[in-house]
Parts: C-alpha cells; structure tokens; sequence
C-alpha cells in the first residue's frame, strides 16, 4: 500500500494503461484534442466523456498540466508575477517569506506560474497576488471559525478553505503569523 502522495502517484502511474485500456500519451492525446485547460474541467471531461474514475482522471488532468506548464525556474515564475503594475506587491511577497522561513527548517517555498506554494510534509499555504494592491494568503485551517479578515471559502485554490487578503507589510501582523503557524503546525 503506497505510504506518501509520491507513491500513490507512482503506483497509480505503474497501473494506468491496465486500468484505463489507454498509456499516457494516449490520454495526453485525449486531453489536448479536448482543448481545455482547466484542471477540473479536465477530470470531469475524463469521467463523463471516458468513464475513468475520479483518481485516473486527477493524475491524467496533474500530468496534462505538468506537461504544458513552460520550462521557466522559479525566478522566473516570481518575475512573471510581480511584474508591471503588481510589482508593488513583491515586498510584501518578500517579508512573507521571510515569515514562513522562521516557521521552521522544513519549510518549502515553490513558486508556480501564478503562486507561491509553501509546504513542509504537505502544502499548507500559498502566496498569490491576485490584483494590483492585494496579496492573497491561501491556508488550510480545518475547522478554523471565520472572521471578517479570514475568509473561508474556495476564493482561488481548491486545497486552501481560508484566505487572507494583504495589502501592505503592515497586513503581517501577529493575527497574520499566528494563521501561518497554525496552519505550518497542521501540515
């Protein structure tokens, strides 16, 4: 039985073919042909339209994804993200960081194309500037009330039920830190 999301992942790439009739290329094929880019959207083409379950459809819509993200490192995620007129926000990126490093030696800053994933052993923040003026913090805190600054909801990541909105440095205060912890200390 696979211990970690890796091995699952590994497994269920291992048993695709026998599982759905079909390797990889194959469903890349069928996702391309389909010619959307969203990644649910994708799963629910691959199981309405192929009738492959909810898992195969996952790792075929992540490895779609994964294939067609460009080959930029991530410095040149973080130029893509704070450029133009969100280039104001990069500060605030950078003092959020800096937060997160204090957390713990474990922690992982992995910039993609339009956010910043903060994990440890899983995932338990990102770091989006969604508008010019707003930097959004996405965390997962299970069961975690909502307050008029920590709003709970899918506001823009399925993994993160929380989000808090940051328009300045001074927005990194210890109600900020104390969310960052919690969620650090869950993960």
């Amino acid at each position: 039985m696979p211990a970690s999301p890796a091995e699952m992942m590994a497994a269920m790439m291992a048993n695709l073919e026998e599982k759905t009739g079909n390797n990889l290329d194959h469903w890349l094929n069928v996702v391309k042909a389909f010619g959307e880019e969203k990644h649910m959207a994708i799963i629910k083409h691959l199981k309405s339209a192929h009738g492959l379950t909810h898992g195969y459809a996952n790792l075929i819509a992540f490895k779609f994804r994964e294939a067609s993200e460009p080959t930029l490192d991530a410095d040149n995620f973080l130029d893509n993200q704070y450029k133009g007129a969100k280039s104001d926000l990069k500060p605030i990126y950078d003092a959020l960081c800096k937060v997160v490093e204090k957390l713990g030696n474990d922690v992982e800053i992995s910039p993609r194309k339009t956010y910043v994933t903060i994990r440890r052993s899983k995932q338990f923040a990102i770091f989006k500037p969604s508008t010019k003026d707003r930097l959004d913090v996405g965390l997962i805190l299970k069961g975690h009330p909502e307050t008029e600054r920590l709003q709970a909801g899918k506001q823009f990541s399925g993994m993160m039920n929380h989000c808090v909105a940051v328009h300045g440095k001074s927005d990194i205060d210890n109600e900020l830190k104390s969310w960052l912890k919690e969620a650090y200390e869950s993960a």
